[in-house]
């Protein structure tokens, strides 16, 4: 399909004018062609309305039918709204009127020759003020962890899917306790169902403050930050290359704009003396609303190729390791020092590549206090340094905390200390606990974005070692698995790569809904799938949104359809297995499919999923334990075995009676159930990450061959989530595909 598209744009600012009228210098457009959410738009609305989840492609005439067909198969709407001329002109229809007719030279030209004059103003700070130096005192208690620049943003940073792709080497928190927060973001290329160590990695660099004294100044930080923290995670520098979002007030002075003119210099000078190119950006002068302006930004986004393998995680590793701090190097005129600092990320890179520097931490804002608490937090591994007085919050772009298991060579590198076994952090002589440091470096958000919620009721452990059923027919070598997609399903390919790694055959088919003849089509269609496969694999994402009134109706009402509900019938007489992972958990327990086994077996007492306790989406890694293993899908496993499995949803609370939970229990179909760092079912916030009764993750049928679970078993591949520990290669697919072939039990 995408080889028919000679050139695709975005419907972001602009609309049908930007989106159709950058495609080409001869166009036709027939705005009332163009689908819209509200009728009655007249002309202008139409050409200039924004709508984001929209895309306009060029194709070739001859083409247009075979990729419309290829749009309805996936579902996509898709209509044909313009033509590509050789008139130079762009022109607008509407009801087969001409509304707008412009020349391509005149669009090109932006009506008019533009001139600006630009005065970029002196950077001046107050007599002996340095805009560098934190006149903070050196305790870590100081309030500065607070800041919202320097706190954990854990609350608000659970909200984003950090897994979805199964392609995250770093999770945004790491160490035992997910609380060191990482400073790049690495994803491996995904590769379907092969595998790679291949990975790009992305940092970034902003300091408003600086930016403000100085957008010059300001703007060359932000390119050094962001080298810095990609070069502490195992980055070499000199592969990056830069993209920039420019964000400055409304222009309507030359020192206005001065400003961005100013930043531009800045970032071309570190470009230029750092010898790396930027490939991309976006900028916007609109930032000012009657008085009010936005300080003068400019963010660096700096991204890098990357072994997977050579990517390390900024938690200290292991007590009793050496501490050294390299500090920023600045020239007189403040200005980084690029000679330094190319010598500087090329030994640091060399020592991370030899093992020798096991953790690294790019000092910013809260300079070397907090690099430490930020590193010790996360596997509640302590330090003891000595720094020179009166400079441990100081801002050190470009510089460094490592930890390193040898000596280690590395320009202007200074021993300052050691990790300690010991739940504290001693800066100077003054010892503060680690506990006391987290609930400062939490307490920032934690009023607007909590990251734990209240806990309610017990947790029994489940503990069934009774065994699941054996397969009935003869033994199937590589079971087909079909994994239905519905509208808003975004796990499918994940689920898919997990079963082709375990050794299954896998077929996708999309559920089409834009009129009532696709609805009836897919129904027929799903129906001879589910006859043809072993395995139905209902993945997760947000169908139909998730609206009304929670997530997963869509597909369970699509489970109750005739045709679809024999299938299933069908599929489960002849020893067939089904799995649902989050919202296709939710979709089987709205169903009836769990804990019944049969659909539409459901009653007022029937439990569901409901919203989780903290009142928001959470995206991390929760450790589960196994409680059962009267199960297909749970063979090899032995009841308490744990494992860490990224979870991400917002309705992940599985609610029942006090009645049906005890049938639960008695009948061996509680699979898994979060579990605290004992080991042990909790129901302890972020443990348990929903509020779970009896910390339920995930539940099987009577017989066991149909599992439902809200974390994502799926999203695992090896040297993925590498900075949390636990196993997360839960081998649930491999049971699933040993069922069929009727081997042995494996662990």
């Amino acid at each position: 399909m995408t080889r028919l598209i000679k050139k695709s744009n975005d419907f972001g600012a602009g609309g049908v004018s930007v989106a159709i009228g950058e495609l080409t210098d001869g166009l036709d457009i027939y705005l009332d062609r163009v689908t819209t959410k509200y009728e009655g738009l007249n002309a202008t609305e139409l050409a200039i309305s924004e709508s984001q989840e929209r895309m306009s492609v060029v194709v070739e005439a001859k083409d247009m039918e075979e990729f419309m067909d290829y749009c309805h198969q996936e579902n996509i709407e898709v209509r044909h709204v313009a033509d590509v001329t050789d008139s130079g002109r762009m022109r607008m229809f509407r009801d087969g009127k001409i509304v707008a007719d412009l020349s391509r030279e005149f669009i090109d030209s932006a009506g008019a020759p533009h001139f600006a004059t630009a005065r970029i103003t002196a950077a001046e700070s107050p007599a002996g003020v340095n805009p560098f130096h934190s006149e903070e005192s050196d305790s870590l208690l100081s309030g500065r962890l607070r800041d919202f620049n320097i706190c954990n943003q854990q609350g608000l940073a659970e909200m984003f899917d950090s897994s979805i792709g199964a392609t995250t080497v770093l999770m945004p928190f790491g160490g035992k306790t997910a609380r060191t927060k990482t400073q790049v973001s690495v994803q491996k290329i995904p590769v379907g169902n092969h595998f790679t160590n291949f990975a790009s990695m992305m940092s970034w660099g902003f300091d408003p403050f600086l930016t403000e004294w100085s957008p010059y100044h300001g703007a060359a930080y932000a390119v050094v930050d962001a080298v810095a923290k990609a070069v502490a995670a195992g980055a070499d520098f000199r592969r990056m290359r830069f993209s920039y979002q420019e964000y400055f007030e409304r222009m309507h002075s030359p020192e206005s704009w001065g400003k961005p003119l100013s930043a531009l210099l800045g970032t071309l000078r570190m470009q230029k003396e750092l010898g790396l190119a930027s490939i991309g950006g976006k900028d916007s002068m609109s930032g000012t609303f009657g008085k009010i302006s936005v300080p003068p930004t400019l963010i660096a986004f700096g991204m890098a190729p990357v072994d997977a393998r050579e990517v390390i995680s900024p938690e200290f590793k292991k007590a009793g390791h050496r501490l050294y701090m390299v500090p920023a190097a600045r020239r007189a005129n403040l200005m980084p020092d690029t000679e330094a600092l190319t010598a500087i990320f090329d030994a640091l890179h060399r020592e991370i590549a030899a093992g020798r520097v096991v953790a690294a931490f790019a000092l910013g804002m809260g300079g070397v206090n907090e690099a430490l608490v930020k590193m010790a937090i996360g596997n509640e591994t302590g330090a003891e340094v000595t720094v020179p007085a009166g400079t441990a919050w100081d801002k050190e772009y470009g510089g460094f905390l490592i930890e390193a298991a040898a000596d280690i060579d590395i320009p202007g590198a200074v021993e300052i200390g050691k990790t300690i076994d010991k739940k504290a952090i001693t800066v100077n002589g003054e010892s503060v606990s680690l506990e006391r440091l987290n609930e400062e470096l939490a307490s920032g958000y934690a009023t607007v974005f909590p990251d734990r919620a209240r806990a309610e009721g017990e947790a029994p452990d489940a503990a069934c070692c009774e065994p699941g059923p054996d397969y009935p027919g003869e033994p199937v070598e590589h079971p087909l698995v079909y994994l239905p997609v519905f509208p808003g399903t975004n796990c499918d390919y994940d689920m898919a790569g997990a079963f082709e790694a375990a050794g299954a055959r896998t077929r996708t088919g999309v559920f089409r809904n834009l009129t009532a003849e696709d609805i009836s089509a897919s129904c027929r269609e799903m129906a001879a799938d589910i006859d043809d496969c072993h395995i139905l694999a209902i993945s997760g994402g947000f169908s139909a949104a998730d609206e009304p009134d929670g997530s997963g109706k869509f597909i369970a009402n699509v489970l109750l359809n005739a045709e679809v509900r024999a299938a299933v019938e069908r599929l489960l007489a002849r020893g067939g297995l089904i799995i649902g992972i989050c919202n296709g958990f939710q979709a089987l327990v709205k169903s009836g499919l769990l804990p019944f086994g049969r659909i539409g077996e459901l009653t007022p007492d029937s439990p569901t999923l409901f919203r989780n306790n903290i009142n928001r989406h959470i995206s991390l890694i929760a450790n589960t334990r196994v409680g059962t293993v009267r199960s297909p899908w749970l063979r090899s496993f032995s009841p308490g075995q744990l494992h860490a499995i990224p979870m991400s949803h917002g309705e992940g609370k599985f609610t029942a009676g006090p009645e049906l939970l005890e049938t639960l229990l008695r009948n061996g179909q509680i699979a898994f159930q979060y579990a605290g760092p004992d080991g042990h079912a909790t129901m302890e916030s972020p443990w348990n990450p929903n509020g779970s009764s009896w910390a339920i993750e995930g539940i099987v049928s009577p017989d066991g061959r149909i599992l439902g679970k809200m974390g994502h078993s799926e999203r695992y591949r090896e040297g993925l989530m590498k900075n949390v520990p636990g196993d997360k290669n839960q081998g649930i697919f491999a049971n699933a595909v040993n069922y069929f072939r009727k081997t042995e039990k494996t662990k």
